[in-house]
């Protein structure tokens, strides 16, 4: 019984493990400013079902900028025929706090799927965990996120941090 308690967990470890991105770096041509993400070259990282992210760190030289944080959005299968010109995706924090984005509609009223949110806090974020994403469309779409996923969502934000 004990020998398969353990390869469970191995088991369960490895698959943890192959889910935690790669990271990417990138300088621009003038070499002022950095780029590091997850590497989304294959796919992008799941958060829920029909929730995928991406976690992008901008590192500009100079005291006088300070360093961007975005994680991107993607919604796949996402369909809305709300009338309004923007709608808002909210990420729902443990501590209740949240991250909202306003989406501008397309021009033929559709919503495209993606959005992206503007991490003001990267170290702040790390130590909570996003509980739910709310889409207020037509009707408000709730992504519910995992343990599993948000554990893995934590270890790729605090990968993007300290990448150099």
């Amino acid at each position: 019984m004990k020998v398969i308690l353990v390869i469970l967990s191995f088991f369960a470890s490895i698959s943890i493990n192959a889910q935690i991105a790669e990271i990417l770096k990138s300088v621009n041509d003038a070499g002022d400013v950095a780029t590091f993400e997850l590497d989304c070259s294959l796919a992008f990282q799941p958060l829920a079902k029909g929730l995928r992210y991406n976690i992008t760190r901008h590192e500009f030289k100079g005291p006088e900028i300070k360093n961007s944080y975005r994680l991107l959005l993607v919604m796949d299968g996402f369909y809305s025929k709300t009338l309004n010109k923007e709608m808002t995706i909210s990420a729902v924090l443990s501590n209740g706090t949240t991250i909202d984005a306003r989406k501008i509609i397309e021009d033929d009223g559709f919503f495209d799927g993606a959005c992206t949110l503007k991490i003001k806090d990267p170290q702040a974020l790390a130590a909570e965990n996003i509980d739910k994403v709310v889409v207020h469309a037509d009707k408000d779409v709730v992504y519910q996120i995992s343990e599993q996923n948000r554990e893995i969502f934590k270890k790729n934000l605090s990968n993007v941090i300290n990448a150099k």
